[in-house]
């Protein structure tokens, strides 16, 4: 029985052998199947791609910066150029370990002494953990290290070592020059000290390159500004190396092909044209062995210089009216918060000067800003009743033959009358056509103008509340037509569009403070285009600081011009040339009629003559009533070749001509510093001519 039995069993188990014999073969043929299958997907279907991997881990481009290009004035002075220092590179291998990275930073640090200001405690940590065995022993003393990832359990280690790591002064400053290398791309060069070396490092390094692989030593630039340093307000800043890009923008520009550690224009100018600035990086094909050493350098491409920006401004007229700005601010005193003004030709956008200060009305320090012109939007007052004038035209409630009114005290319901500055009682109510309106800058002839376009029939005593509050957004229309309220396009970045005050029917009363400036704010630069927009017939020109982009020639000056910067026209007024002309007449009456009341006859003793528009705006500073004293004009009045805009905010009530001193100064220096009369058409006569063709 038993003998049957195991006969049997044995049988059986012949029986399977060959079942299980088909079972290892098929799969066997399955891995091979899959093996093979595996094997084409990699070379046929992504060989390409891997060979170029290969390719891309074996030829590599490095990249070096080169010189930023400068900035000149419109006479050819450098504003902002280059100064060169002696500077110690690092340029990162391929498959660099942490621990080679420290061995070099040790040795360096020898020779070498940086700025240990900014290092963190992440960068101590980093530090010590790139020596091998101190890894090893702060990451064998975390309780169940061995459960953790290489990433997470590294972590882990920097953490505990955080807590208790208490490096030398030597180490420091080890530590510094490991964290800026540390920092690097493969093959990517850095600055490991930008300025501040001295002959002996660089003597001392020098000696040891052998030993210190990818340092070197090498060339950095900084700004500098040979005719002073108040061209920084409108030039703006460049980042260092060891900044980097802005941390808000550093996304956008590595997308752009910026390196992390690349110096970048920061402010204004320098942001604006950066990319024209910052020139192209020299270009070396690197070809890296399989052991990670350099085989073979080739210089693909030296690199070029940044452009240059040459400027509309006259550098040396440019400090004369900052100067003048700045006395007529310090010698108005009071609640004077500072004062600002603008050069500019009127038919091309090309800003001439740009000069402002602030005033701290505390200690009475003046500080330089002159990028207040842009962003400081101010109360003007009466400048802006050109447009406004100009508006109602356009609108048809009145017409070049149809404009006269009678200046008398505006009196509304439950509030107190608004008059104009020589009429408070009705004691001198007159008859005036808009260009009188104009020269005798009448409040009341501008708010019947607003009541009319609202289609509100006023008369003496009657409330405001049936006019439509429509009214806000039909006038600034008109002004922004003109820049007034409005972005003026200016090559700077970083300009305020003004403010405009709170409308609707609960402020339908500030809709009359409105028509004649005394209630939207706006800035210097806006009242220098709308004026320019006036004189040179209609067109709204963007505002340029920036003329020309030229080239370096050999010897490192003016090359050739790559662009001429083209005057940009935003909009053209649509207005008749017969109402063009009742607010040109209106504009030289003011300097040079006869009625008794006009605003700016001081003016007429400028020579060429010029046509202008006075402001006085009601405003409080600091809890006390004051004034802002402001100008618009242009001259020669019968063929405008500059405009000059000057605002003057927290004077005292007694203040009276300090925006018109200002303005004289400004245009005799401009005759004398950036333009002859001698080029100008019959100069003597221009008072003449203007007031034979701007009639009404």
């Amino acid at each position: 029985m038993k003998s049957n039995k195991k006969s049997s069993q044995i049988r059986k188990k012949k029986s399977e052998l060959p079942f299980r014999l088909n079972l290892i073969f098929i799969i066997v043929v399955i891995l091979l199947v899959t093996l093979i299958g595996r094997l084409a997907y990699l070379q046929i279907f992504n060989g390409s791609k891997y060979v170029a991997d290969v390719d891309r881990t074996d030829t590599t481009v490095e990249t070096s910066n080169v010189q930023r290009g400068e900035i000149y004035d419109s006479t050819g002075k450098v504003l902002v150029g280059n100064q060169s220092h002696q500077a110690i590179q690092y340029t990162k291998g391929v498959n660099v370990l942490s621990s080679a990275l420290r061995s070099t930073a040790d040795r360096l640090s020898q020779y070498l002494k940086v700025s240990t200001a900014t290092l963190s405690t992440q960068d101590e940590a980093d530090y010590y953990l790139a020596k091998s065995s101190n890894l090893t022993k702060v990451e064998n003393s975390i309780k169940n290290h061995s459960e953790y990832g290489t990433k997470a359990l590294y972590n882990l280690a920097v953490e505990k070592v955080k807590k208790t790591v208490n490096l030398s002064k030597t180490e420091q400053n080890a530590a510094k020059i490991f964290s800026l290398m540390n920092g690097a791309y493969e093959l990517s060069t850095v600055y490991l000290k930008e300025s501040g070396v001295s002959n002996k490092e660089v003597a001392e390094i020098g000696e040891h390159l052998s030993e210190l692989p990818g340092v070197k030593v090498g060339t950095s630039w900084s700004r500098d500004y040979p005719q002073g340093n108040s061209i920084k307000s409108i030039a703006g800043t460049v980042s260092s190396a060891k900044v980097g890009l802005p941390s808000d923008e550093v996304n956008i520009l590595l997308a752009q092909g910026y390196s992390r550690n690349d110096s970048v224009g920061q402010s204004y100018l320098e942001k604006e044209y950066d990319s024209i600035l910052k020139g192209t990086k020299s270009q070396t094909r690197v070809e890296v062995s399989g052991n990670s050493t350099v085989k073979k350098e080739v210089k693909q491409y030296a690199g070029k210089k940044g452009d240059n920006l040459v400027l509309s401004i006259n550098a040396a007229f440019q400090q004369k009216i900052q100067q003048y700005t700045r006395s007529a601010v310090t010698s108005a005193g009071g609640e004077s918060t500072g004062g600002y003004a603008v050069v500019m030709n009127p038919n091309t956008g090309a800003v001439i000067a740009l000069a402002g200060v602030d005033r701290n009305t505390s200690t009475g320090k003046v500080t330089d800003n002159a990028l207040g012109t842009i962003n400081e939007p101010i109360v003007m007052g009466s400048v802006v009743k050109g447009a406004m004038v100009s508006g109602a035209l356009m609108d048809g409630v009145i017409s070049p033959t149809n404009s006269t009114m009678t200046d008398q005290p505006i009196k509304l319901a439950g509030t107190s009358s608004k008059a104009s500055w020589f009429n408070k009682t009705g004691s001198a109510n007159m008859r005036l056509t808009a260009s009188t309106a104009l020269e005798v800058s009448s409040n009341s002839y501008m708010m019947q103008l607003a009541m009319k376009e609202a289609g509100f029939n006023y008369s003496s005593g009657t409330s405001l509340l049936g006019m439509k509050s429509s009214i806000f957004t039909k006038m600034r229309g008109y002004f922004e037509q003109f820049g007034l309220g409005t972005y003026t396009g200016i090559d700077i970045p970083g300009e305020s569009s003004g403010y405009k005050g709170p409308s609707g029917e609960s402020n339908i009363g500030k809709a009359l403070d409105l028509s004649f400036g005394n209630y939207d704010a706006y800035t210097t630069i806006q009242v220098a285009q709308y004026i320019s927009t006036i004189a040179n017939g209609g067109y709204r020109i963007a505002p340029h600081v920036v003329s020309q982009i030229r080239g370096t020639n050999s010897k490192g000056g003016f090359g050739t011009v790559e662009e001429t910067i083209q005057p940009k026209i935003l909009n053209y007024i649509d207005d008749t040339a017969a109402e063009k002309k009742v607010v040109t007449k209106g504009l030289y009456e003011v300097v040079h009629g006869t009625n008794t009341y006009k605003t700016g006859g001081s003016l007429a003793s400028i020579s060429p003559g010029i046509s202008a528009k006075t402001g006085t705006a009601e405003t409080t500073t600091n809890g006390k009533t004051t004034v802002t004293l402001s100008l618009a004009s242009y001259a020669p009045s019968n063929d405008p070749k500059v405009v000059v805009a000057v605002a003057m905010p927290g004077l005292g009530e007694s203040a009276e001509t300090n925006n018109i001193e200002l303005a004289k100064k400004i245009y005799s220096a401009y005759w004398k510093m950036v333009q002859s009369t001698s080029t100008l058409k019959n100069p003597t006569k221009a008072t003449t001519a203007s007031n034979k063709t701007a009639t009404n």
